[in-house]
């Protein structure tokens, strides 16, 4: 059976089916044209292109690597492009429900279920205090607080991390707010420990839609700052992605590795990252699970500055 894929060659004027049929789509040129929107990725083998083409140094080499992981993960990459094609005609808040009601599906999925069954397990690791809270005048500080495990995003992490913001959306004397992370790394995704813990994927929509940071962050976002260094991957990079304005440190590494375990990114990426890099450069990183750098973070706007220096980002 063919995988849902659908590669164009630009350049060479590639026939292709209606926009109606279920694939993703992948265009190819040496040089960016205009595209209308009807690609779900677009690779190019210019340096430095603009948005929403990806460069790379054999765009048809990516376009098979592409291939291959679609492949092997037909319906998380297939649900990921039909999630950002629907985001933009959706009200933010809309954009999280759907997200949550497609992650959901592909929980329940025989994908995500081998890739459970292969996972090695891993004992659950509670902390007394996941997320800290200062307050210095009009300013309010929030600290993921788990740095044994790189502050890995379990559930009591969430709801600590909700407490917090409700003061930021709540209390109109809070001014500004930064976000960061304690330890090497400012939050290096889900907990593993915790994944396939949850039998009712219907109950656990509900639970992510009502208690949602991301929902909260889009309602304070333009007074928060996220403070990013070393690991910021999945749910790390997800939710940082909603602040008003992202700082990076040199070691900052940003990946979204969901696709890998069938699965989309679920802490709220497919709504905050393609609002600042396009859904284009938000499903190519996420079907990749490649790394992205602080440089191209910034050169893509997924990072507004650098940090001045380590004590900015690690708050010290």
């Amino acid at each position: 059976m063919e995988p849902p894929f659908l590669l164009a060659d630009l350049d060479r004027s590639t026939p292709r089916p209606p926009r109606e049929t279920p694939c993703v789509r992948v265009a190819v040129a040496a040089e960016p044209r205009e595209a209308d929107g009807e690609f779900d990725l677009l690779l190019t083998a210019s340096a430095d292109p603009p948005r929403p083409w990806v460069g790379c140094a054999d765009p048809y080499a990516t376009a098979r690597r592409l291939r291959d992981i679609v492949t092997a993960r037909p319906d998380a990459c297939l649900t990921l492009v039909q999630v950002l094609r629907m985001g933009p005609g959706l009200p933010p808040s809309d954009r999280l429900v759907v997200e949550s009601l497609a992650y959901s599906t592909l929980q329940a999925g025989a994908a995500h279920r081998s890739w459970l069954s292969g996972k090695r397990r891993q004992a659950a690791r509670p902390s007394a205090e996941p997320v800290l809270l200062d307050r210095d005048g009009d300013r309010l500080t929030i600290t993921l607080n788990r740095p044994r495990v790189h502050n890995a995003f379990d559930a009591a992490t969430r709801d600590a991390l909700c407490e917090a913001l409700e003061v930021a959306v709540t209390d109109p004397t809070v001014a500004r707010v930064d976000l960061r992370g304690s330890g090497s790394s400012f939050c290096s995704g889900g907990d593993l420990a915790e994944f396939g813990s949850s039998t009712d994927q219907a109950r656990a929509h509900q639970v992510r839609v009502h208690r949602s940071p991301a929902a909260l962050l889009q309602r304070c976002a333009p007074k928060v700052t996220a403070h990013l260094h070393g690991a910021c991957v999945g749910a790390g990079i997800e939710l940082a992605a909603f602040a008003g304005r992202v700082i990076v440190a040199a070691d900052t590494v940003i990946r979204l590795p969901e696709i890998s375990m069938g699965l989309i990114p679920g802490a709220g990426g497919t709504a905050s990252l393609p609002r600042r890099i396009g859904r284009e450069r938000t499903a190519y990183l996420a079907m990749t699970g490649a790394s992205l750098s602080t440089t191209e973070a910034r050169r893509w706007g997924l990072a507004d500055e650098m940090a001045a220096r380590a004590a900015e980002t690690h708050g010290y």
